[in-house]
């Protein structure tokens, strides 16, 4: 059995057996698809990257400052696979990053497509995401974090860990809190296990600023910092085109204009989440148009009838009433 290529600060590798190492079969290293490309279209073609850039426009509106980025980092991993493919060795690219923005952006949304375009072209073992928050790293008493940490970066590895709200990690006016070993585990994760994960840190951009200040040693290990805007209210609306379209609903006669009212007056209302907001008011539009199915119980109703969100639907919003 070969010996996991990661090593937790703290922990000890089992010892293997002289035995099991002398029994065990040879297995054939995984053939890289682009390991003799010379070309960039070889290397796309081989690891079909742009597929996942494909994909990452289709589900997300708007986010072109995104996107640009992202695109940059996959011409990065592109080159430098090429680079390697002809004995130009280099230091591999650092590929930590920071998600600033805030809620319903789509900050995790481009973290799972990161995700892929890293294991694709090779620099991640496994391609997947896990996505945690302080609960999930830092324990409630003396001896309880280094083992949650620890277990989390253990599941991670050969991928990204995402960290949402990652600000929370310290909190300088508890003297007893343990974030900061937290912090210390991940730092020296980031540094030493570079070439089996990636870490995104994800929050409101001017908390993780602060974050970042109080804590030198974790900015100076991400490479990447990408801000993710609000959605205008054209985006918005155009996202809650794409959510209806998902569950076979659409917006009867009236109902899209009324809907682009109720943005523009929920935009007004504090803890705005742009598309979450967005998909639970679709969640209470659908609420009130069942209401209004079900009260005209002798009705016999279509398939238009149960697909439709009408006017009245959108409009019976408190947000109206208080208009």
């Amino acid at each position: 059995m070969n010996s996991p290529r990661y090593a937790i600060p703290g922990s000890t590798p089992a010892a293997v057996p002289a035995a099991s190492v002398s029994a065990a079969p040879a297995t054939a290293p995984t053939a890289d698809p682009v390991a003799g490309a010379r070309s960039v279209a070889e290397v796309l073609a081989g690891s079909q990257v742009e597929a996942v850039l494909a994909e990452l426009d289709a589900d997300l509106v708007g986010l072109r400052p995104v996107k640009a980025r992202i695109r940059d980092i996959a011409a990065l991993l592109v080159i430098d696979k090429l680079r390697g493919n002809l004995g130009l060795t280099s230091q591999a690219p650092s590929l930590h990053m920071c998600f600033s923005g805030n809620p319903g952006t789509g900050k995790t949304t481009v973290a799972l497509r990161m995700a892929q375009i890293l294991h694709r072209l090779g620099y991640v073992r496994k391609g997947h995401l896990v996505s945690v928050t302080r609960d999930d790293l830092v324990g409630q008493y003396i001896g309880h974090t280094a083992p949650k940490t620890k277990e989390v970066l253990k599941r991670a590895m050969g991928g990204v860990l995402f960290i949402d709200e990652a600000y929370y990690l310290y909190r300088p006016e508890n003297e007893r809190d343990y974030g900061q070993e937290a912090i210390e585990i991940l730092l020296q994760v980031m540094e030493n296990q570079r070439d089996d994960l990636v870490v995104i840190l994800a929050g409101y951009k001017d908390r993780m600023d602060t974050f970042f200040q109080s804590n030198p040693g974790m900015s100076s290990r991400i490479a990447h910092h990408l801000d993710f805007p609000d959605y205008a209210v054209p985006e918005l609306q155009q996202i809650a085109g794409q959510m209806l379209a998902q569950q076979n609903y659409r917006f009867g006669a009236g109902a899209a204009e009324a809907f682009e009212r109720y943005l523009q007056l929920r935009l007004q209302q504090p803890h705005f989440a742009n598309a979450r907001s967005v998909r639970n008011a679709l969640d209470r539009a659908r609420l009130r148009q069942a209401s209004r199915l079900f009260a005209d119980r002798e009705r016999r109703l279509t398939a238009e009838d149960l697909c439709t969100l009408a006017t009245e639907d959108i409009l019976g919003s408190r947000l109206f009433r208080a208009a």
